[in-house]
């Protein structure tokens, strides 16, 4: 049986073996972290309001924060697709960290030639919910103004700032007492989403944009990474529901045998595969130290988030359907990951955004630019892992 976020890959040569065996010592690590250490502790110690140290160490000590960063500067320099397991696997096991965004800030900062902190970074998007001014001068250059709904910022040491109109991002240390204030707050699944002051906040560090195909960084491959995780919170949705239709006994057989929960059933796993396949195809694209297509990044990146967060939307009610009242008690573990389907598609650009942004790219490239470069992309994108 093939465990949650690897599959079976083709064998075309030593390179591609290679490849599929880095992946697979990566999946095999994070099946074996994940399932012993995102555990009802560490959950519990989130919902009160602290750290789940044990977890993050863990995390730490397998190099999964770390994985898409530079050699030099501690990490193996892995693309997003070999690092596929991690981000679907934050989803699958509703991890309570944030990984993602570590491992983006990560990555950005080693591109830039810098060494990424041994902490965990949060992202700060300067887009809709943020209004940030740089100020000070460009040897000590300051940041001022407010962000809203910052991923786990109460529990993160540094956040990665991008500002667009200087393409330049910050590296803000989230402790500096009067000059940063921390407004609690949650998604609906209770992950920190913090709100954030800063009063000419120190920056610690401003480097050029290190991606220049990429408009928006940080909310791009953040919107990828949400992707990969809804794909990963979907499976589990999907499983606990053919196991759950399997165990519930009504009218002496197993729930899973009536014609109707295999029917929804069968939509929730569409919708699982549609989402998968999604992200997959901007993990392809996604750019890394070692690889990756910017041209690209950006439309499969919203191609994957408006997909997932559709997925998301028509996947999560089946599964409580299926589960009946059992589902929506604190007990039962489903809600961790149907809340987590529910929350994270408003995060890094909602789908009616994307939707917005991805008819904008249509229009502009007109009948006889979109679609010759849409089909270009299309064959490019299935010689990815999963053709």
């Amino acid at each position: 049986m093939t465990a949650p976020g690897r599959s079976p890959q083709p064998r075309t040569g030593a390179p591609q073996e290679a490849e599929d065996a880095i992946r697979a010592q990566i999946g095999h690590s994070v099946e074996r972290v994940f399932a012993d250490c995102a555990d009802d502790a560490a959950h519990a110690a989130v919902e009160r309001g602290e750290w789940p140290q044990p977890l993050w160490q863990a995390v730490t000590q397998a190099g999964f924060a770390a994985a898409t960063a530079h050699a030099s500067h501690g990490g193996i320099e892995a693309r997003w697709i070999d690092a596929w397991p991690i981000l679907f696997g934050i989803g699958y096991w509703q991890v309570p960290l944030p990984l993602a965004e570590t491992m983006i800030g990560a990555m950005l900062l080693s591109i830039a030639g810098e060494q990424p902190p041994p902490d965990a970074i949060t992202l700060i998007e300067h887009a809709d919910d943020a209004q940030l001014a740089l100020g000070g001068t460009r040897q000590r250059p300051t940041l001022a103004g407010n962000a809203d709904r910052v991923a786990w910022a109460r529990h993160c040491r540094w956040a990665l700032v991008s500002i667009p109109a200087e393409r330049a991002l910050l590296l803000v240390d989230l402790r500096q007492d009067e000059r940063v204030q921390l407004k609690p707050g949650a998604n609906l699944a209770g992950e920190p989403r913090d709100g954030i002051v800063f009063a000419d906040a120190r920056v610690a560090l401003r480097v050029a944009q290190p991606l220049p195909g990429l408009e928006l960084p940080l909310r791009q491959l953040g919107a990828f990474a949400r992707s990969a995780a809804i794909a990963g919170a979907l499976e589990s949705a999907l499983a606990q529901s053919v196991r759950y239709a399997g165990e519930r006994i009504q009218f002496g057989r197993p729930i899973g045998r009536f014609q109707a929960i295999q029917h929804s059933l069968a939509i929730l796993a569409s919708e699982a595969v549609a989402a998968r396949t999604a992200a997959l195809v901007a993990a392809a694209s996604a750019p890394s130290i070692a690889a990756g297509d910017p041209s690209r990044a950006a439309f499969d990146a919203a191609v994957a988030k408006l997909r997932c967060s559709e997925a998301a939307t028509r996947g999560a009610p089946i599964a409580h359907q299926v589960h009946g009242a059992i589902g929506f008690t604190r007990e039962h573990p489903l809600h961790r990951a149907t809340c987590r389907l529910w929350a994270w598609r408003a995060e890094h650009g909602s789908d009616a955004q994307w939707a917005l942004w991805l008819g904008r790219a249509a229009i502009d490239a007109g009948s006889k630019g979109f679609w010759p470069w849409l089909t270009a992309g299309a064959q490019q994108g299935c010689a990815g892992p999963e053709r």
